[in-house]
């Protein structure tokens, strides 16, 4: 991954951390509806969420956890500091790339990832970090947009793709299971709505 690249990501949601949230208020309940809560309801010991972005589900930590919160945006780690007091568990915000976690190895407990990995240049390797972070026996949660199952919907996705990669440096015909168990985790709940493009994954790495 060039440095160009991450400079052009980086910059493209520094440009959009004024007006993100107000942006994503609008879509977030039909998107999610309370999965942002309920992954953070998962959250224990050390919690890493990749991509935190302004900060969206700090105020859903449970007030014992650790969290640590990277993403590649000086604008939007500006906006997530921003959530810090509605919330009493510990966080420590890092601006770090999701695919060169500044992470020791098997050090985290819970590994959550919101709507992000279809921003990540390279998803695989950001999946990949994510099982190097995680002690044997922990936890990785994914919502996220991916391809839809339904054909009609899949090919709007396919033909608006190009477009959003190269304006909005977002992809849409991603999934995370496509790399999960070939790196090693152990998917434990999958499931879907909104027409079949968000995904919730709960996966393991195994202790053994």
């Amino acid at each position: 991954m060039t440095d160009a690249t991450l400079r052009r990501l980086s910059r493209h949601y520094d440009a959009l951390a004024h007006t993100y949230d107000r942006a994503l208020d609008r879509i977030e309940r039909w998107l999610l509806g309370e999965w942002r809560a309920r992954a953070a309801s998962i959250a224990r010991g050390w919690t890493l969420e990749i991509a935190i972005g302004t900060g969206r589900t700090i105020p859903f930590y449970p007030d014992e956890t650790h969290v640590i919160g990277i993403d590649l945006s000086s604008g939007m780690l500006a906006q997530a500091k921003q959530r810090l007091s509605t919330t009493k568990a510990p966080i420590h915000l890092i601006r770090g790339d999701a695919q060169q976690l500044p992470i020791r190895h098997e050090t985290v407990d819970v590994v959550i990832s919101i709507l992000s990995l279809c921003t990540i240049p390279d998803d695989r390797r950001a999946l990949a970090e994510a099982h190097r972070v995680l002690r044997p026996g922990g936890t990785l949660v994914l919502v996220e947009h991916v391809r839809s199952l339904n054909p009609l919907v899949r090919a709007g996705q396919r033909l608006l793709d190009p477009l959003s990669v190269r304006f909005a440096c977002d992809h849409l015909l991603r999934d995370p299971l496509d790399h999960l168990e070939e790196i090693g985790f152990r998917v434990l709940e999958v499931e879907r709505r909104t027409f079949g493009i968000v995904e919730w994954i709960l996966a393991e790495k195994p202790s053994g």
